[in-house]
């Protein structure tokens, strides 16, 4: 009988204590390749920020996780992830088939289109994707920029390891252009203040949309539906449109807030693309 009353009084206790114990936050080690702006690149003191860092804070934060965040190159981080060195990947990555082999991808949380910067005086020359066949380009490596650089001058293409060093290259006369997505262009471009370059758009882009997704390892559904989640409530609270305007001057639905619409700000916030026209 003691035994009995003993067991029941050890199972009370267990009860009562699992019951008032908060849930375990996880900790997600977050991998992310910090130069590619203004998603993700570091500022003067050294600090990973940007649209993604923003993005992944809030999801964790309404979940009740915590974040680490890890850089590495970008051909790194899918390899982490597979060996279990990372949990998520937010890089600005594109979903495509191929990398869904290998990752399982969240709901999308950015459409982007690629871009092409030239030199202002070949404008006349450049004038389409297609007038740089085999002409030598200039990309990030790993991007869909590099992707389709590869399509139109495949012997030609010379990848490196982020957008100021494309640029570079191509203000030095090392290639003809640069592709990657745009919002990267646009930021690089207006940070360079480079009145020798010039960005513009092939009509082919347009319709096809680069769909941004955050990557967890393979089978790992657990923590896609808990990223899927926090990306809906970010969406419901309006907090996306939040993070959204600061770093691109719009809501996420490409729109002004109602008291902006009227007058939109005269310059964009330091280290944003806010305000530059479209091409």
């Amino acid at each position: 009988m003691k035994k009995t009353w003993l067991a029941l009084a050890l199972g009370a206790s267990v009860l009562a204590t699992s019951v008032a114990a908060p849930a375990q936050a996880d900790t997600l080690r977050v991998g992310t390749h910090p130069t590619f702006a203004p998603f993700e690149f570091t500022d003067n003191d050294g600090n990973i920020i940007g649209f993604d860092l923003d993005i992944i804070k809030a999801i964790a934060k309404v979940n009740g996780d915590e974040v680490v965040v890890e850089s590495m190159p970008f051909d790194g981080l899918i390899p982490s992830i597979l060996t279990g060195n990372l949990d998520v990947i937010i890089s600005g990555m594109t979903i495509t088939d191929a990398r869904k082999k290998r990752v399982e991808f969240s709901e999308g949380y950015y459409d982007s289109n690629l871009s092409i910067i030239i030199k202002k005086d070949m404008a006349e020359t450049y004038k389409t994707a297609d007038d740089l066949n085999g002409k030598t380009i200039c990309v990030q490596i790993g991007t869909t920029g590099h992707d389709f650089a590869n399509t139109i001058s495949p012997d030609n293409v010379k990848a490196l390891n982020n957008e100021p060093d494309a640029i570079l290259e191509l203000s030095n006369g090392g290639c003809e252009a640069v592709i990657n997505d745009r919002p990267v262009n646009l930021y690089y471009l207006k940070k360079a203040s480079l009145d020798t370059l010039t960005e513009f758009v092939d009509p082919k882009f347009k319709e096809n949309v680069d769909e941004f997704g955050i990557a967890v390892r393979k089978g790992n559904t657990d923590l896609v539906n808990k990223i899927n989640n926090g990306l809906k409530q970010l969406e419901a609270s309006g907090e996306l449109d939040q993070i959204h305007l600061k770093w691109f001057g719009t809501k996420a639905d490409g729109s002004l807030p109602a008291a902006e619409a009227e007058a939109a700000p005269e310059a964009a916030p330091a280290g944003t693309v806010a305000n530059v026209s479209e091409a």
